[in-house]
């Protein structure tokens, strides 16, 4: 326990140590990261203020039990050939002896041995022990350990499971020191030597370092305390105390307890701190995806734009078609040959709308309703092109993504988002109902012809509607050759005349063609914008989504990388006391 003996220099470490560690479990909280991680930087932070706690880890019948016992000089805890610690074991410091079952799978020793008065001695299951809540109980404690321990026998040196615990305790930044029991087996020191070497190449292999080797038996260090001192010397458990006694002394104590909650929060923010640029990994791709849609509109309003003035000069040219066919008919009408037929306004009128007219309206209802067909198809089409971009989106999160950063939910939330918009923009699909749409347009392009040509609209059709512009044209028509022919006085009068009804047709005709023409640009733009806005809309909260979150990983990735700096700095500081 940290106790009032600190000087200056380490009070203030101290302080700036809890002040960056809760920092760090802010920004944990804020991350969302899972409850056990925090847990364990909660608990590392509280062991500042308890015991010096010591973690004996390793395979069961590697002999930890004996090797604890051997420590303290006394048979406190039970050893066997088979998988005698049922659980995890505690060992403190008391008047008397004493055990409590705490929960399950741990209890406290207590026992009136010198040792265990400044720190506790934690017993371990064998890392291979069959039952698995052994392992993650003793994976709990590691984390909180000043000190690890790690018994390995001299048969069965470095098993897979050692290795594998060893790792993961590795990366807590443990300090951890390897006790090679059992040697009394062995028939000669050279086979000590072999083995102690084989250990070392393989810690250095796994951990990146060489640490404190002892090779020992517990069992022949238990003799020598239980009276026969002829064998302390063979049971090597001489050194292993010695070491204990000068690295466990109050300022090596003291050291040990800063270092601990330094190793689990520069565990923890390298977790961290690689989970946020995955994470902005992944939300890359999701801005690509919005980028790609945006693109896909951006292409989709030019096709369509283009498509559309080919459309109009489609329409265009039924009505420049109608105008030549009008100067014909005023060259073969307006002459001087013809001056009775002129005189007869219904004459001129049906002659106009039959050969003139025509089937003007007719094509140009044809026209507008291909235009209208086309408008609803393409809108559809970009539906389906936007739900098969999100379902290959989908597709590429399911295979690739899924399983990552398990406990959080960032992957979750971001999966059930993009199935909603899916399902939202299938729905739209599904529900296409191409019908009422060509429907809506064509009552909004009727409306707009009838507004423009100061008509009722009612019930009639845009063809009918065309139908009274072109009449009205015709009626304008017959009034002017009427009027031309009561004014025909000499051969000079009836050219001009018939240029001026040429104009007058062509001005009126322009008109016509620009009233369309107007209304049809009116509500292409008007439908062409909502398509866009509705497939905006539908996925939006996909985009605000992204958008949120970039900047959340943006302000985590520099608290973790800053807090990362900074327990670095403690740690050579701490290294340095």
């Amino acid at each position: 326990m940290l106790k009032r003996i600190l000087d200056d220099r380490q009070e203030n470490l101290l302080k700036e140590e809890r002040g960056c560690l809760g920092d760090l479990r802010v920004a944990l909280a804020r991350f969302d990261a899972p409850s056990e991680h925090q847990v364990t930087l909660e608990r590392s932070i509280e062991q500042l203020d308890e015991f010096f706690l010591l973690v004996v880890i390793g395979e069961f019948n590697s002999g930890k039990s004996a090797f604890i016992n051997a420590l303290l000089g006394q048979a406190i805890l039970r050893e066997g050939v088979t998988p005698t610690t049922a659980r995890v074991t505690v060992l403190r410091y008391g008047e008397a002896d004493g055990r409590e079952v705490v929960e399950e799978q741990l209890e406290v020793l207590t026992a009136p041995i010198d040792l265990l008065r400044d720190i506790h001695i934690v017993d371990t299951p064998g890392t291979n022990a069959v039952n698995r809540e052994h392992e993650r109980i003793t994976a709990d404690f590691v984390p909180r350990s000043d000190l690890v321990l790690f018994i390995t026998s001299v048969d069965r040196p470095f098993t897979e499971s050692e290795r594998a615990f060893l790792e993961r305790t590795r990366d807590w930044g443990k300090k951890i020191v390897v006790v090679l029991n059992k040697t009394d087996i062995l028939d000669a020191a050279l086979d000590v030597v072999e083995v102690q070497r084989f250990v070392a190449e393989s810690a250095q292999h796994l951990l990146g370092l060489t640490p404190e080797i002892f090779p020992l038996s517990a069992r022949l260090a238990m003799r020598a305390k239980q009276g026969n001192r002829d064998v302390w010397a063979a049971s090597g458990f001489e050194r292993l105390e010695r070491y204990v006694q000068e690295t466990l002394d109050e300022d090596g104590r003291i050291r040990l307890k800063l270092l601990n909650p330094l190793g689990v929060g520069l565990h923890l923010c390298g977790i961290y701190l690689a989970a946020a640029r995955d994470r902005l990994a992944v939300l890359k791709k999701d801005f690509g995806m919005l980028e790609d849609v945006e693109r896909q509109l951006a292409l989709y309003e030019e096709d369509m734009e283009r498509e559309f003035r080919l459309r109009l000069a489609d329409l265009g040219k039924i009505l420049v078609e109608m105008e030549g066919r009008g100067h014909h008919y005023f060259d073969d009408l307006m002459r001087l040959s013809r001056v009775v037929d002129l005189l007869n306004t219904a004459r001129i009128q049906r002659g106009f709308e039959r050969h003139v007219v025509a089937d003007v309206p007719q094509q140009i209802e044809r026209r507008v309703g291909q235009f209208i067909d086309w408008l609803v198809e393409s809108d559809f089409r970009q539906w389906q092109a936007v739900r098969s971009h999100l379902a290959n989106r989908q597709q590429e999160y399911r295979d690739r993504i899924v399983g990552h950063d398990e406990g959080s939910g960032f992957h979750y939330d971001r999966e059930h988002l993009i199935d909603t918009v899916g399902r939202d923009v299938q729905r739209v699909v599904e529900t296409y109902d191409r019908t009422r749409e060509a429907q809506l347009i064509a009552d909004g392009a009727r409306g707009a012809v009838a507004a423009a040509a100061a008509v009722e609209a009612g019930a009639i059709g845009l063809g009918a509607l065309v139908t009274i512009l072109t009449t009205s044209l015709a009626v304008d028509v017959s009034g002017l050759l009427v009027a031309s022919t009561l004014a025909v006085l000499g051969l000079f009068i009836m050219p001009a005349r018939r240029r001026r009804a040429k104009r007058d047709m062509a001005e009126k005709v322009a008109r016509m063609r620009e009233r369309l023409e107007g209304v049809l640009r009116s509500q292409f733009e008007t439908e062409l914008s909502r398509s866009v806005a509705r497939i905006r809309e539908g996925i939006a909260p996909y985009g605000r989504f992204v958008r949120a979150e970039r900047a959340a990983l943006d302000a985590s990735q520099r608290d973790f990388e800053r807090l990362h700096l900074e327990l670095e700095r403690f740690k050579s500081r701490v290294d340095q006391l």
